[in-house]
């Protein structure tokens, strides 16, 4: 818990960077110095110090680079529990406070648990409010990513969206089953169609119309099997997250609701499990999308790119300002970078460079790649205007953009993101599950560019 209270019995709380070490300890009583000796202290971590009675007197952890985000993740499960007080850092409190709730997580829905954790104040309402929010918006990337597929499905996303805009107002518009047939959104059906999760576009609107729109898309493939082109079993093992994009959309749009950003967002979200079916999507089948490009379908297991192209296609009917769609989009982007860094491709190099320089300030970074024109030909289809797939495995990564790219009517502000949505190994702050990837850094562009 973090919390801003001036009036609360607390234990102090030395939070230091390596660097400040030596300086502190010159502060301190004999008594504490003689503790710190005596216990092999190594300038790292934590040391709780306690009082000629055996009781703590105040606690202490030191790390290498406080303005790292995530520096403090792992402390909350080392403290007692009790209730500390920080002792001034304004340089580091937003990162020393986010990285504190990011340890409070857990993902217990499904399992009996009894932990607790300590309380953490800091006498600043404005940051401990402003941190509280983007902890919200993480939690809500994480829960959704981490929660099974059976309860994550295209009607559970909806309900996301319909809390969100209960919370914050706005409103949610839902294009269902054969009603994407109906108003012309054939891929989205295509892919969906053979599952009994009915597939469906989820449209959410907040803010006012007449503010500069902001228009975000999110791939919501709720279980991805591959479909007739089938994924091997460890390649399914984690598909639950295939509608991490979905996630990070909501989290962002989350925190542009919840600090009231000046923009007319708009959140489009097609919702699809890709199942085996007698209907199913086959190799070889052709596609009319909603834009009128036809599309062979090379492989059924390159379906986020089919969905979101159709929500790419409506998203520029209104001109927003700014275009940007997440996705778990291809394996070739976790070659190139791994898992823990997002990939993005930007048609508007001054929001790039943005992006880059907030991602290095707030431990959220993002990498970007490169629109290769000349890797389109490699979309070359010989039945249809374009195929699915790319004829060659190199580059997987930008011919997915590329094919994505399509749709945008060459925006002039569109960002790509290629996402993980995944930790596969602890961090600290950052336990093995879902994870939200530059949904942050978005933000703080967002933020400089509108506020």
């Amino acid at each position: 818990m973090l919390i801003s209270a001036h009036d609360q019995a607390t234990l102090p709380l030395h939070i230091l960077e390596k660097s400040q070490f030596e300086q502190w300890l010159t502060e301190q009583s004999s008594a504490t110095k003689q503790w710190l000796t005596a216990t092999g202290y190594k300038q790292q971590g934590l040391s709780l110090v306690p009082d000629a009675d055996g009781n703590i007197t105040f606690a202490l952890f030191v790390a290498d680079d406080l303005s790292d985000y995530f520096a403090c993740g792992d402390l909350v499960k080392s403290l007692p529990i009790n209730t500390y007080q920080l002792v001034s850092q304004p340089q580091f409190e937003q990162a020393i406070a986010f990285g504190w709730l990011a340890g409070c997580y857990e993902f217990t829905d499904y399992k009996k648990t009894s932990n607790t954790f300590p309380t953490l104040v800091i006498n600043n309402d404005e940051l401990v409010a402003q941190v509280n929010l983007d902890h919200q918006a993480q939690s809500l990337v994480r829960d959704m990513v981490n929660t099974p597929a059976a309860d994550m499905m295209p009607q559970h996303i909806a309900q996301v969206a319909i809390n969100l805009t209960e919370q914050y107002g706005g409103g949610v518009k839902q294009i269902v089953g054969d009603e994407l047939l109906e108003q012309n959104y054939p891929t989205i059906h295509a892919v969906g169609r053979a599952s009994d999760n009915t597939p469906q576009l989820i449209d959410l609107t907040w803010g006012d119309e007449n503010a500069p729109k902001v228009t975000l898309v999110g791939k919501g493939v709720c279980f991805d099997s591959g479909g007739l082109d089938l994924k091997p079993a460890a390649g399914m093992r984690n598909m639950k997250k295939d509608m991490g994009g979905a996630a990070h959309v909501l989290g962002l749009a989350q925190l542009i609701m919840g600090n009231n950003l000046p923009v007319r967002l708009r959140v489009l979200i097609p919702a699809v499990e890709n199942a085996v079916s007698a209907n199913a999507l086959r190799p070889g089948d052709v596609v009319t999308t909603r834009s009128g490009i036809t599309v062979e379908i090379d492989n059924t297991d390159a379906e986020g790119r089919l969905v979101l192209c159709d929500a790419i296609s409506e998203a520029i009917t209104e001109s927003p300002e700014m275009l940007i769609d997440f996705a778990t989009l291809t394996g070739a982007m976790r070659v190139g970078l791994g898992t823990e860094l997002p990939g993005f491709f930007a048609t508007n190099q001054d929001t790039a460079n943005s992006l880059l320089s907030h991602g290095l300030t707030n431990s959220d970074p993002v990498w970007q790649m490169p629109l290769h024109q000349p890797y389109k030909s490699l979309l070359k289809s010989n039945v249809a205007d374009i195929s699915n797939c790319a004829t060659a495995p190199f580059g997987g990564g930008i011919t997915a953009a590329l094919y994505l790219h399509e749709f945008t009517d060459n925006h002039s502000d569109w960002l790509h993101f290629d996402i993980m949505a995944w930790n596969i190994r602890h961090l600290s702050g950052r336990p093995v599950g879902g994870e939200a990837f530059g949904v942050r850094t978005v933000f703080k562009h967002l933020q400089q560019k509108y506020a």
